[in-house]
């Protein structure tokens, strides 16, 4: 989706809590989502606060539309380089071609940004995402922008509408797909959406932050 680089840098000045060596990107309080910006694509993503045994959780439903959640927030990739989710897709987006322009939407992704310029489309972007098609590990430049590298962590292949966390090391992913050395990242944002595509999504998102191992 061509307006991602825009909505993924929305800045609430505000530096995820420190649990240990973790350093938090959300913290799913009722005050948090009361005050995040949302920004839209097309329409707009339905986003709702709710809680589980493990704690509480955002859920995203997209039907022909897309926008996302975000915040400025600096993670320091040489203490803590691992970008740890917890997601669900409870409604999937098979048979779109997700690499091409009219099928590029995502159940659920998380973009983790690193300013490279001036303006948000200049910036350096790794968006993981919970594909509905493809298999862990496949990778590919945005249709939209050379700047943005799409890589699937998870897929409704092998977790359909059910929890699964996953891990990965950002530090490396840049230096592998942009061939930056990144010690700071500057912002992270979460997106469901469907505005290419034009069909629903409904997915969940908990537990994302920064890890040192």
């Amino acid at each position: 989706m061509k307006n991602f680089l825009k909505i993924s840098l929305i800045i609430l000045l505000s530096i995820g809590p420190v649990f240990g060596q973790n350093i938090a990107v959300f913290d799913f309080t009722q005050n948090e989502f009361d005050n995040l910006e949302k920004r839209k694509v097309k329409g707009e993503t339905i986003w709702t606060l709710g809680s589980n045994e493990n704690g509480n959780y955002i859920k995203a439903e997209a039907v022909a539309s897309g926008s996302g959640l975000g915040k400025e927030v600096k993670i320091n990739l040489n203490n803590t380089p691992y970008l740890n989710i917890t997601w669900k897709v409870e409604k999937n987006l098979s048979g779109i071609v997700e690499d091409s322009k009219k099928g590029h939407d995502f159940a659920a992704r998380v973009f983790v940004i690193k300013k490279t310029g001036m303006t948000p489309l200049s910036n350096k972007a790794l968006n993981y995402v919970f594909s509905s098609n493809n298999e862990v590990g496949q990778s590919w430049r945005s249709p939209y922008t050379k700047q943005s590298i799409d890589y699937i962590l998870s897929t409704t292949n092998e977790y359909d509408n059910e929890w699964v966390s996953v891990k990965v090391n950002v530090k490396e992913h840049f230096k592998e797909f942009h061939d930056l050395d990144v010690e700071e990242l500057n912002g992270v944002a979460i997106m469901t959406d469907t505005d290419n595509s034009e069909l629903t999504a409904v997915a969940y998102y908990q537990n994302i932050y920064f890890s040192a191992e």
